[in-house]
């Protein structure tokens, strides 16, 4: 039987060390449903309960394993679901391929149904690689460049195939004029900047005398290179979200998130040092960053397209992090004086006393802190770690040490609601022996994490390690934007867009033949996490949390106060709470002494 233009697609992609394609079935791509079936299914049909959702699993597969991730729909609607994890994709630079259906070449322009655009509607998103399959001699050339760019360029790919191209014998291109033949895969390489700029670089460094580093994903192959470099400089080193896991938080200099969701000592950090490096971020809130003209600084990025940004950088080093680290630290001179350093790790010791004294604050009927610290000091070493957009976010960045092998993520640029618990899936297909922990508010719960824990309840039992527990801050409220009108807008909080119903998600989870509790005392907590790290299978914990915890950051400021006091006075529906609960919490920032990290709320301070 001849090889149909399909069935070559699924080749070149098992070619490729394609394991897994995150997809949603359609008419638009019968012709690779039918070569699936022929091919065994392989590479594996993961089959979600949406087509974002597809594209959010294939994000996060890409995100933890380093490889490109796959997904797949149908022609019109399919194809358009794919967008906003596409984006998350895009922007959080993720190399992701999309495999889409189009209707028979011979129906476009006819307005038939579910024809869309899809060249137009993709030419953003996919910007770098967008191509239309129109004749089987295209292959394999198509897909080849569509992985390729993927992984050059760390961005999203498109390959549309119409519906009756799929069913197409294949031939491959021949040698003759524009024939487009292909070949196999790619060398690793690690770009290095000129000497001279790094010998410019290194003396801004030297002469620095209190330096500060902020670190972003594209740090993550650096991290002995970084902790030399910290050392050398008696640095302090604070992390944008999406590089949260390049360096352990247990580190005493090492002083957190920065920004919004940021810490003090990050903070503090910026606003005191005289000197920045800044490697493999492209941290958006200037605002964070030291004060324009009050530090030398240097940037790294492996990317020039992302060089230069946010900040008066007097030296950009285009290079791979890693490599050019090597380079840089051989011209560098150890700082003598550790002054600098001492008040860092000062300041990040009297950090993680006051959060653990914030997440010791009693509430009603649970401090959302609490639940995060408590997390903290039982996360397993080889965890990995997904915070969905809105308040969990801001507990993951502030009360989470990530230290060992663990790996953590969120969405970092689109910051777009939903991906907790489909990066977690993604992530369990990259690594199908570790343990997978999905924070996620009740908004985004409902919004599509509930149903995606079918999509668990489907494949956990493939898994080597079947833990993935997803943790549900449920409070009623969309709390982030909350919390936001109060803060920025002095707007008080408007009830029919704010709350939100109430499900019962342990239980819910239960019907699916998953595990789940419902925690709703402070004393439950422990035993809870305790419980679902034990589990056998997917374990759902519905945490009864207090919206009136706010999650402003501990260096709000004086607009902010005053904005939230604005709220209050317009008859914000939960002004009592807010007020109780943000008194109590800003309280924490001021207090002496230290608390032991296995204290409970109610407990005496030492």
């Amino acid at each position: 039987m001849s090889q149909k233009v399909s069935d070559h697609i699924l080749q070149r992609l098992r070619e490729w060390d394609v394991e897994h394609v995150f997809a949603y079935a359609g008419d638009g791509i019968n012709g690779l449903l039918a070569a699936w079936g022929r091919a065994d299914n392989r590479p594996e049909f993961i089959q979600s309960r949406h087509e974002e959702m597809s594209a959010f699993q294939a994000v996060g597969y890409a995100k933890f394993s380093g490889r490109v991730g796959v997904c797949a729909a149908t022609s019109g609607p399919g194809a358009i679901h794919l967008l906003n994890g596409l984006y998350d994709a895009k922007l959080d630079h993720v190399p992701v391929v999309a495999i889409v259906g189009q209707t028979n070449r011979s129906a476009m322009g006819g307005s038939y149904q579910q024809e869309v655009d899809l060249l137009a509607l993709y030419k953003d998103v996919a910007s770098d690689f967008c191509e239309m399959v129109t004749v089987p001699e295209q292959l394999p050339n198509v897909i080849d460049r569509a992985m390729r760019t993927a992984y050059a360029r760390r961005t999203v790919t498109a390959v549309i195939v119409p519906a009756d191209v799929q069913e197409l014998d294949y031939s491959p291109p021949t040698h003759s004029f524009k024939m487009v033949p292909s070949s196999m895969g790619m060398g690793h390489y690690a770009p290095v900047p000129a000497d001279e700029d790094v010998q410019r670089a290194a003396q801004i460094l030297n002469d620095g005398e209190k330096v500060a580093i902020l670190i972003g994903q594209g740090a993550r192959g650096a991290r002995a290179e970084v902790e030399q470099l910290a050392d050398v400089l008696g640095a302090g080193v604070a992390k944008a979200l999406l590089g949260k896991d390049v360096l352990p938080d247990d580190l005493p200099y090492v002083t957190g998130a920065i920004g919004l969701l940021g810490t003090r000592p990050s903070y503090e950090l910026m606003r005191d040092c005289d000197t920045l490096l800044v490697i493999g971020s492209s941290f958006p809130y200037t605002q964070f960053l030291p004060e324009f003209g009050q530090a030398r600084a240097v940037q790294i990025d492996i990317d020039p397209h992302m060089i230069g940004l946010r900040y008066p950088f007097e030296v950009n080093l285009v290079g791979d992090a890693r490599e050019t680290l090597k380079r840089l630290l051989t011209q560098l001179e150890r700082k003598g004086d550790r002054t600098w350093r001492d008040k860092v790790e000062t300041d990040v010791a009297r950090w993680w006393d006051v959060m653990q004294r914030r997440a010791a604050v009693d509430a009603d009927p649970i401090n959302p802190e609490y639940v995060f610290h408590a997390l903290d000091e039982r996360l397993p070493m080889d965890a990995i770690i997904t915070a969905d957009s809105g308040s969990s976010a801001n507990w993951y960045a502030r009360h989470l040490r990530l230290r060992g092998d663990m790996r953590g993520s969120l969405s970092g640029t689109l910051a777009t609601m939903g991906p907790g618990v489909p990066y977690a899936i993604g992530a369990k297909f990259a690594h199908p022996d570790r343990p997978a922990i999905a924070l996620v508010g009740d908004g985004a719960m409902q919004m599509n994490g509930m149903m995606e824990m079918v999509t668990a309840a489907k494949y956990f039992r493939q898994w080597e390690d079947p833990r993935l527990v997803v943790a549900v801050l449920n409070n009623g409220d969309l709390n982030q934007v909350t919390w936001e009108m109060r803060a920025m807008s002095g707007a008080p909080r408007f009830e029919e867009s704010q709350h939100i119903p109430y499900l019962p998600y342990a239980e819910i989870a239960e019907r699916l033949g998953l595990q789940g509790v419902r925690v709703d005392k402070p004393e439950q907590v422990g035993e809870a996490w305790e419980q679902a790290l034990a589990a056998t299978c997917p374990f759902v914990i519905d945490f009864r949390t207090d919206p009136a915890v706010p999650p402003i950051p501990p260096h709000a400021t004086l607009d902010q106060i005053e904005a939230a006091a604005a709220s209050i006075l317009k008859g914000d529906s939960d002004r009592a709470a807010m007020i109780k609960q943000g008194f109590k919490a800003k309280v924490q920032d001021m207090l002496p002494g230290r608390r032991h990290r296995h204290d409970r709320p109610g407990t005496e301070a030492d």
